[in-house]
């Protein structure tokens, strides 16, 4: 069997397993808000999961690079599958409670922080250098499709056994994915031993290559920024924002994530099968910007369940290019031996801002946009022309903010000349 074909069994594998994680952390959520009945600790959920994940990825790297990338993946794998076994224990045992589930996810981003650079590295050894995009494709595909189908799933497991059900569910499919990864697939290893005085001296290794690579460092700062303003409304503004615009109809909500699935997956199929851009730094900002114009603005103007569909359809397709034109970027330029510590620190440098948009996203929402599109303001009048007014009007105005500044963004990164020179790569 070629390498490209093991490849995709291994996607295969490991999509079933995501599929099984996002089913628990769904109903992870249904259940702690049961429980508490609090938006706020739904937050700290997601707060808990990435905390770790940013903080341990700084360090990550040049363990990822000194050891096999399987033992690595494998090891972390079983760490999360552990600790859903311990939350399967105390919800049979009827101990359960929220403090367990944050603990839970604190282990649970733990583990993605090494798991993430060593499968990335794992890729680049696996695939053919011209299946890297595709490749990337294939896993937008997948994860949307898992956006998708998990929730529904989900609901009806959770309905028909209750949050055991589900947690059993994910522990075969991590079992499953778990003996693909160990029985079938080889993966080349160039195991790097450095002796570093510190922690931080082998940090200052990946960064001391972003030096010298000022533009995919540029990359990396740039896509944070966009990933505070998208996450800042997408990611816990959306859902409460339908349901107040449509007298908290739960149908138009489903509608609206479904759609949003569904652009992430055709994005996704049609990154799989194109052919490798001649412009992939051009074409990483262009999708941003054309997310964030015919998403947030067409959100935030939208009244009804057709343009909050396109919105959420438009803002998602073209986050596959995105993801695959960077990826390939980084793959070409950045040196097979370093390439778990500069994968570890862009994922600390790019999402380092994602929590903060999301505990900030919900204060600005009740706190300030909300309150001020009550208010007897002058431009209120004219906000109102644009986004409507009532419940859910100020935070459409936050996707008003997060659209223009978002876009800007996207279109000044073109710019730069550090970030054009990665064009040729």
């Amino acid at each position: 069997m070629g390498n490209f074909k093991k490849y995709i069994v291994l996607w295969v594998s490991q999509s079933i397993s995501q599929l099984g994680s996002s089913m628990t952390a769904f109903a992870l959520i249904l259940w702690t808000y049961e429980q508490t009945g609090s938006a706020l600790s739904v937050s700290l959920m997601s707060f808990c999961n990435y905390v770790p994940y940013i903080l341990i990825s700084i360090f990550v790297g040049v363990f990822v690079d000194s050891h096999r990338k399987k033992a690595v993946m494998l090891v972390s794998d079983s760490i999360a599958a552990l600790a859903s076994l311990f939350i399967l224990a105390f919800a049979t045992t009827g101990t359960l409670s929220a403090g367990h589930i944050y603990a839970f996810n604190a282990v649970a981003g733990t583990t993605t922080a090494f798991q993430q650079p060593a499968s990335s590295v794992a890729i680049a050894r696996i695939v053919p250098k011209n299946k890297l995009a595709n490749v990337s494709g294939m896993n937008s595909f997948s994860g949307n499709l898992t956006v998708v189908f998990s929730p529904m799933l989900a609901a009806v497991l959770f309905s028909a056994g209750g949050l055991p059900l589900i947690l059993l569910f994910d522990l075969l499919s991590f079992a499953a994915a778990f003996c693909v990864l160990l029985f079938l697939i080889h993966i080349p290893e160039q195991i790097i031993r450095e002796k570093f005085t510190s922690p931080f001296a082998g940090i200052m290794a990946g960064f001391h290559f972003l030096k010298n690579e000022t533009g995919i460092l540029h990359i990396m700062l740039t896509m944070a920024v966009i990933n505070f303003f998208s996450r800042l409304t997408y990611e816990n503004i959306l859902s409460p924002m339908i349901l107040a615009r449509s007298s908290g109809n739960n149908v138009v909500l489903g509608i609206v994530n479904a759609c949003m699935g569904i652009g992430g997956i055709i994005g996704g199929l049609l990154v799989s099968v194109k052919k490798e851009s001649r412009k992939k730094a051009n074409m990483i900002y262009i999708s941003a910007a054309v997310s964030f114009l015919l998403g947030d603005l067409t959100m935030a103007v939208g009244r009804n369940v057709f343009f909050w569909s396109f919105a959420a359809f438009a803002a998602s397709l073209p986050i596959p290019f995105i993801t695959a034109e960077q990826n390939v970027i980084l793959y070409k330029k950045i040196p097979e031996k370093i390439q778990g510590r500069v994968f570890a620190v862009r994922n600390a440098v790019q999402y380092s801002t994602i929590p903060f948009g999301i505990l900030l996203g919900g204060y600005l929402a009740d706190y300030i946009f909300e309150p001020f599109m009550r208010s007897d303001t002058g431009i209120v009048s004219f906000l109102e022309i644009l986004v409507g007014n009532g419940a859910g009007s100020g935070m459409a105005v936050m996707f008003l903010c997060t659209g223009v500044c978002g876009f800007a963004m996207s279109i000044l990164s073109l710019r730069s000349k550090k970030i054009q020179k990665l064009n040729d790569c």
